[in-house]
C-alpha cells in the first residue's frame, strides 16, 4: 500500500479541520472534493475572481449529503487580513491555493499580481500563524526557476525570473522561510509544473493551453502553438497534485518541514506531441477534428523554453507517489471535457 493510500485510511478515521484558499478555483475544488470524500471539516474561502459557483455546484454533486454539511464556505478575499483570520480560526491545516494566475496577465498588471499573490500571502501567514495552524501548505510555481538551464530543475538552484508572476511566487517562497525561522511556524511549498484536470477553465485570455485546446477542438475553433512547438512541459494530472498537497500537509518526518518541492509526473512533452495527443481523443467523439492543424506564432513574453522536474526530493521527504502520467491523465480530463462542453457546441 503507498504512503498516500495509507494517509486516506488514516485521514477517514481521524478527521480534521482543513481550509482551502481558493476553493472555487481548478486546484481549490478537486482539493474540496477529495477531503470531502475523505469525511473531512473544510472551510473555503474565495472571491470568485478567477473560481467559479459551478465548480463548488459540481462537488456537491459528486459528495453525499452528510459531506458537504462538512463544507463552510467564505465569501473573502485574501488582500483583506480580516476575512484571513476568520477562515483560519479552529483550523488545522491551510492548503493556500488562492493567486492571480498567468505570466501574461502579470505582464499587464503586475501590480494587481503583487497583491493577491504577496500581500494576499502574506495576509494568509500571518493569520494561520495567528491561529497556531499546525502546517501551512502553499502553491508555489515552476516559474520560479526562471533562466536557470539546468534539466531536470531541481530544488536548490533557481535562476532570475522572468516575469512579475515568477517574482511573486519567489517571494513567497522567501516569506514561508523567514516565518520558519522566526516564529518556528511550519510551511511546506509546492512548486507546480503545469497541472491539468478536469474543472481547468477553458475561457478567458488567460486560459492553460490544455483546457483551450480541449474546447477548440470540440468547437471547431482556431488553434494557436506559441513558438514551433519544440517548447516543452511537465504536464501533471490534478489527482497527482492533490496527493502532494495531503501528504505535505500531514508529513510527520521534521526534514520534510519548511520545504520547497516539485509537484510534477518527471517527464517532458512538447507542445507539438500535447496537439497531438489532445486531438486523438477529441476525435474519437468529433471526427473532424482529425484535420485539425494549428497556426504557429511568436513565442510568448515570459515564457521559459523547455521545464522539467526532478521530483526525487518530494518522493524521499513526503512519500509523494505521482499514478497518473500525461496520457492516462489526458484520458480522464477527455472525458469530462466531452461531458461538460459538447453541449456549448
Amino acid at each position: 500500500m503507498t504512503k498516500y493510500a495509507q494517509l486516506q485510511q488514516r485521514l477517514k478515521a481521524q478527521p480534521a479541520q482543513w481550509l482551502i484558499t481558493g476553493v472555487a478555483g481548478f486546484i481549490g475544488s478537486n482539493l474540496l472534493e477529495t477531503l470531502l470524500k475523505l469525511d473531512q471539516k473544510v472551510v473555503g474561502l474565495d472571491n470568485f475572481s478567477t473560481g467559479f459557483q459551478h465548480n463548488l455546484d459540481e462537488v456537491q454533486g459528486l459528495v453525499s449529503q452528510q459531506q458537504w454539511k462538512n463544507f463552510t464556505f467564505i465569501e473573502g478575499d485574501v488582500r483583506n487580513p480580516q476575512d484571513c483570520s476568520e477562515a483560519c480560526a479552529g483550523v488545522d491545516y491551510v492548503l493556500h491555493q488562492a493567486a492571480l494566475g498567468s505570466v501574461p496577465r502579470s505582464i499587464e498588471d503586475p501590480a494587481l499580481t503583487n497583491a493577491n499573490n504577496i500581500t494576499g500571502f502574506l495576509n494568509m501567514l500571518v493569520a494561520a500563524r495567528d491561529a497556531g495552524v499546525k502546517r501551512f501548505v502553499y502553491a508555489a510555481s515552476s516559474s520560479t526557476y526562471g533562466d536557470h538551464p539546468d534539466l531536470p530543475k531541481v530544488e536548490e538552484k533557481i535562476g532570475n525570473p522572468l516575469s512579475p508572476y515568477a517574482v511573486t511566487k519567489l517571494v513567497d517562497e522567501l516569506y514561508a522561510q523567514v516565518f520558519a525561522r522566526t516564529y518556528e511556524f511550519k510551511t511546506i511549498g509546492l512548486r507546480y509544473f503545469n497541472i491539468f484536470g478536469r474543472r481547468q477553465d477553458p475561457g478567458g485570455a488567460y486560459a492553460a493551453v490544455i483546457p483551450k485546446w480541449f474546447a477548440g477542438m470540440i468547437k471547431g475553433e482556431e488553434l494557436f502553438i506559441n513558438g514551433d512547438g519544440s517548447t516543452s512541459r511537465d504536464f501533471c494530472y490534478i489527482d497527482n497534485c492533490v496527493q502532494a498537497n495531503l501528504l505535505a500537509a500531514t508529513a510527520e518526518d521534521s526534514r520534510a518541514l519548511n520545504q520547497v518541492y516539485n509537484v510534477a509526473f518527471g517527464e517532458r512533452t512538447s507542445l507539438n506531441e500535447l496537439f497531438g495527443l489532445i486531438r486523438s481523443r477529441v476525435q474519437k467523439a468529433y471526427p473532424a477534428a482529425a484535420e485539425l492543424e494549428p497556426e504557429y506564432r511568436d513565442f510568448r513574453a515570459g515564457d521559459v523554453l523547455h521545464s522539467l522536474a526532478d521530483i526525487s526530493k518530494a518522493r524521499e521527504l513526503i512519500g509523494y507517489s505521482p499514478e497518473y502520467s500525461v496520457t492516462v491523465g489526458l484520458d480522464q480530463a477527455a472525458d469530462w471535457y466531452m461531458e461538460h462542453l459538447s453541449h456549448q457546441c
